[in-house]
Formats: structure tokens, C-alpha cells, sequence
């Protein structure tokens, strides 16, 4: 057995599976590679959850070989999804590195870690170098078996105030606001998202985004679908009605600040259909895995519809009417 032990501070004794918390320090007991740890055994997608001190972010991470070599797409706590510069696996030891550049910090991101059972664990380090873990599951299949029967439509938005709506952090002043029977964003202030939860549904919004403002809305809210009017210049996944650094809208349509527009978005299991206006852009694609700005990383379970607010500038919603599949 590898051993790694940081020490951070007392806590009370806990152990759970290979992770050891005991007073006054913090084990975080590695398992050596076993005869099955094979740099195929790593191979796959991964829904990760690095773990600071004071919360969780969720994060995700594709292994694959190419011509023989291993290579890393890696979604992190915030971003698109991109390719890592370094993965190795060396004795059942993975490692992975998460240019400084992307993470916003002085140093880069190293992750480590080793399997244990069907799961990642694994050390790295906070921008201030604290010691994070981190763990990782199977990203689920999510296929289907059958074509579903939808439900009734339920509105989510009812054209008055914010009732069904919160702010994503707690006791944090809400910015957004309801004038003439629309909801809207001034930018850079909270995402707002709903009490509700979906596992499959077909989803109409309707939308005004202005001159130069971004938002999005977020299905599960794991799965960013964009709006923009200012990512001209960024990667076509990146544009209005992609999938946030994994689907481009194909064909795409022209920007139309200050114009209401829709979209109508179905999503069963991970394949997404994506209709603009009435135009097919996005038809049956699979999403690989969460988008950055995802509220977890819990693929198999329902979540909220949320609307971005972070970014910048004015965005209206009006009709915002979800229909569930049937259980």
C-alpha cells in the first residue's frame, strides 16, 4: 500500500472505504496498482468531484489511445472541454496535468491517482497549494430502451415574479428581474436556478439576447446550451445553441441581437435535439459529459433547469415550458 498523509488540521475520526480522516491529520490511503491496473483499465469517460476544504466542484475527464499514446480531454471546474498536455499511467499510478493558464492560478493543476474498484481516487492542490482530493465514477451510459411518453407541459416561468426560482447561492442579492411579463439577466450576477428536477424532457424557451451579452441554459444543470452574441471569434461549440465545448450548431444560424428567438431542446438520456427558430441545429447528438458551470457532476440523476448570470450583459426569458417524459 502507497501512503500519502497530509496533514491539515483536527478532525474526528472517520473512515470510509480507502480515505482515513483520524485527529489531526488527513490520510488518504492510495492502493497500489494491482495485475489488472493496466493503462486499459483507466480507459473511459469519468465524472469527477475534486473536494477543497470548504466545498465540492464537479469536473469531468476522457482517457483514450490514439495510435498507441494516451491522451486526456478534460472538462475542469470551469471552461469548455479541452485536451490535457500531460496524462501518463506508470504502475497503475495515473497522472494528469491542468495547465496553469486554464486554472487561473500561479502553478499547474497536477493530478494523481490510482483505481480502486470501480472508482478514481486520487490528491491534488488548491491555488494556494491546501491539499484537495478527488474522486471519480463511471460516467453512465444514460441510453434508453425505448422511445418515451411525454408528459403534461408545465410553464416555469409564470410571466409575474421569481416563484420557482432561487439564486444558486445562498443569501446571495438576486439580481435578475420580471418587467412586462419577462424575465431578465443584466449580467454578472448569480445564475438562477429552478426548485424543480428532470431526467428527460423537451424543453421551450424563448429568448432576447442583447448586443454583446452571453448566457445559457443549462439542462440538468450539467449541459450548457449557449446564448451569445459575443463569441464570434471562440470555437463553434461555443456559439448561440451549442453545447458548450461539445456540439456546434450545424447549420448555424445569424445572430439576431435584441430579437426574441427560441429554442426548443428534447434530451433523452445524453442525445440532444436542439430546433432555433424552428430550424433543426443540433439533431440526436450525444453529449459526452457535463459543461463547464455544471451544478455536479451526477450524471444518472434528474436536475434543474438553470439560467446563466454570470456573464455579461442583458438577456430576456419569457416562455420558459418544460414537458417531462412519463416514468
Amino acid at each position: 500500500m502507497k501512503l500519502l498523509t497530509i496533514v491539515f488540521g483536527a478532525v474526528s475520526m472517520l473512515t470510509l472505504g480507502a480515505w482515513t480522516f483520524s485527529r489531526g491529520a488527513y490520510s488518504a490511503t492510495i492502493p497500489s496498482a494491482g495485475p489488472s491496473q493496466t493503462v486499459e483499465a483507466f480507459l473511459g469517460r469519468w465524472d469527477l468531484t475534486l473536494k477543497a476544504p470548504d466545498r465540492e466542484y464537479p469536473s469531468w475527464l476522457e482517457l483514450r489511445q490514439e495510435n498507441s499514446q494516451l491522451k486526456a480531454t478534460m472538462v475542469s471546474r470551469w471552461g469548455n472541454a479541452r485536451p490535457l498536455p500531460t496524462v501518463e499511467v506508470t504502475n497503475g499510478h495515473l497522472k494528469f496535468v491542468s495547465p496553469k493558464e486554464e486554472e487561473e492560478r500561479k502553478d499547474d493543476m497536477v493530478f494523481e491517482g490510482t483505481l480502486s474498484g470501480n472508482h478514481l481516487l486520487g490528491t491534488t492542490t488548491g491555488p494556494d497549494g491546501s491539499p484537495w482530493t478527488w474522486t471519480g465514477v463511471r460516467a453512465p451510459s444514460l441510453k434508453r430502451s425505448g422511445a418515451p411518453t411525454w408528459g403534461k407541459p408545465i410553464p416555469l416561468f409564470n410571466g409575474k415574479d421569481l416563484a420557482g426560482w432561487r439564486p444558486e447561492k445562498v443569501n446571495t442579492p438576486t439580481l435578475w428581474k420580471v418587467e412586462n411579463g419577462s424575465l431578465i439577466t443584466p449580467g454578472n450576477g448569480p445564475d438562477l436556478i429552478n426548485d424543480s428536477k428532470f431526467q428527460d424532457f423537451k424543453l421551450h424557451v424563448e429568448f432576447n439576447c442583447g448586443e454583446q451579452s452571453n448566457s445559457g441554459v443549462y439542462l440538468r444543470g450539467r449541459y450548457e446550451v449557449q446564448i451569445e452574441t459575443d463569441s464570434i471569434n471562440e470555437p463553434r461549440s461555443h456559439h448561440m445553441g451549442g453545447v458548450y465545448g461539445f456540439l456546434a450548431p450545424t447549420p448555424e444560424s445569424p445572430r439576431m441581437p435584441g430579437e426574441w428567438q427560441t429554442f426548443d431542446i428534447t434530451l433523452i438520456g445524453r442525445m440532444v435535439t436542439v430546433v432555433q427558430n424552428g430550424q433543426t441545429i443540433i439533431d440526436d447528438k450525444e453529449i459526452p459529459g457535463i459543461t463547464g458551470g455544471a451544478l455536479d457532476s451526477h450524471e444518472e440523476l434528474p436536475g434543474p433547469i438553470y439560467l446563466q448570470g454570470g456573464e455579461k450583459g442583458r438577456v430576456a426569458f419569457r416562455s420558459i415550458v418544460i414537458t417531462p417524459a412519463e416514468k
